[in-house]
Order: structure tokens, then C-alpha cells, then sequence
């Protein structure tokens, strides 16, 4: 989306309406941006996107029926051109993590200035991504933590089957069903579980998952 493009259609999904009145008023300060149409539920939000053209959906995480990291993952298998900007209360890391590995492209505080919505869209329009001021501090951090080790991210050190247990690790399967999923033997796992531990420095495999996904390790299938 560029500036020759024509106006930005942009698609409201929370299911707080004062919210959405409130995200509304905003936005029409920019009349490079169109309110395209509201939905209150990931179920919505899926219709309206098989019916109606949109650029940049605004999501909130915590919606009924489809939401969460589920409605982000399935917006990027499906509608890959769509922007997705998060709209969230969440302050957590993990969440923030989770929801960037998952395909969003910017993730936006619902205590931010009014502004920086403005400033969001701009950016994620432009193809950017967006991280809040209330996050920034500690995702630098978190990335400077990551490169310490010679400059290198532990993930860059996988093998292919290694990434694949670990995806299979933070969905919460045990041994056996990764060895049943994989064809592999539950003694082969339990190696690569070790390998997995090593590699990360890390003791147990609850302290592997949340480390892997507060630094943003997992990329999440599509």
C-alpha cells in the first residue's frame, strides 16, 4: 500500500463497541483511511472478509468465538495481503511475542496516546512493522539478550528436525505424541528434547517454552 494506492480500507474487530466508537473518531482525523465496516467476533470477522475488500484489519485479541493467536494465524493463511494491526490491553510478553511469531504486524496498547494509532497505521501500511512505546523498552532488551551469545540467535544452530520438536514442545505434546506425529522413535525425541535444553541453556522444558516464546523463537505454522 503506497500513497498511489488510494485510501487505506481498514476493518474494526473488537467486541467492545465504545471502543470501537472511540477507534472510529480517531481514525477520521486521516482521510487517507476508511472505515470499511465493525465486527464484534472472529466469526464475523471471517464473513466479512470473504464478502469485503480490506487492507489493515484492527484486531483485539480477546474476542468470542475465533480469537486470539487463531484469528491472526488464520487472517495470514488466508488473506496473506491483509495487515494486521493488534489493538490489545495485554501488556504481557508473551502475548506480545506470541502474537508477532503468530503474523501480526504491529501491536498497539489500548493506554497509548491517541495518536500513536495514527502512527500505527501509517506504519503497518507501509509494508513496517509497529511495536508500542509501552513495549519497546523491553523488546530491545529481549533483542540484545538474544545476540549476546557470539553475536548468534540459538535457533540458528537447529537442525530442521530440532525446530520441528520445538514447535511441537511449546503446543504442549509429550513424547509420545511428537514421536507418533513424526514417525521417530520416543527415545529419539527425548534426545532431541536434550539437544533442545543444551542448546538453550535452559532446565526443564515449562523453562524452554517460556523462554522461546518471550524472545520471540517460535515462528507458529500457518
Amino acid at each position: 500500500m503506497s500513497e498511489g494506492d488510494g485510501n487505506i480500507r481498514i476493518l474494526l474487530a473488537d467486541d467492545h463497541v465504545l471502543i470501537r466508537h472511540g477507534i472510529k473518531n480517531i481514525i477520521s482525523q486521516n482521510k487517507r483511511f476508511d472505515i470499511v465496516g465493525e465486527v464484534g467476533s472472529g466469526d464475523e470477522l471471517f464473513d466479512f472478509l470473504k464478502n469485503v475488500e480490506v487492507h489493515i484489519v484492527i484486531l483485539d485479541i480477546s474476542m468470542p468465538g475465533i480469537a486470539g493467536m487463531e484469528a491472526i494465524k488464520l487472517v495470514r493463511k488466508n488473506y496473506p495481503h491483509i495487515k494486521i494491526l493488534i489493538l490489545t490491553m495485554h501488556e504481557s510478553k508473551q502475548v506480545f511475542y506470541s502474537a508477532m511469531s503468530a503474523g501480526a504486524d504491529g501491536y498497539l496498547m489500548k493506554n497509548d496516546p491517541d495518536n500513536e494509532l495514527l502512527v500505527a497505521l501509517e506504519k503497518v501500511a507501509r509494508g513496517k512493522k509497529y511495536v508500542s512505546p509501552n513495549m519497546t523498552e523491553d523488546f530491545a532488551s529481549d533483542m540484545i539478550l538474544m545476540f549476546q551469545n557470539d553475536g548468534k540467535s540459538p535457533t540458528g544452530e537447529l537442525t530442521r528436525r530440532e525446530k520441528q520438536i520445538l514447535q511441537l514442545v511449546v503446543k504442549g505434546l509429550t513424547s509420545r505424541k511428537m514421536a507418533e506425529k513424526l514417525k521417530l522413535s520416543q527415545r529419539t525425541v527425548d534426545h532431541y528434547r536434550s539437544n533442545l535444553l543444551r542448546k538453550f541453556n535452559r532446565k526443564n522444558s515449562v523453562d524452554l517454552v517460556n523462554y522461546v516464546i518471550r524472545n520471540g523463537y517460535v515462528i507458529f505454522d500457518e
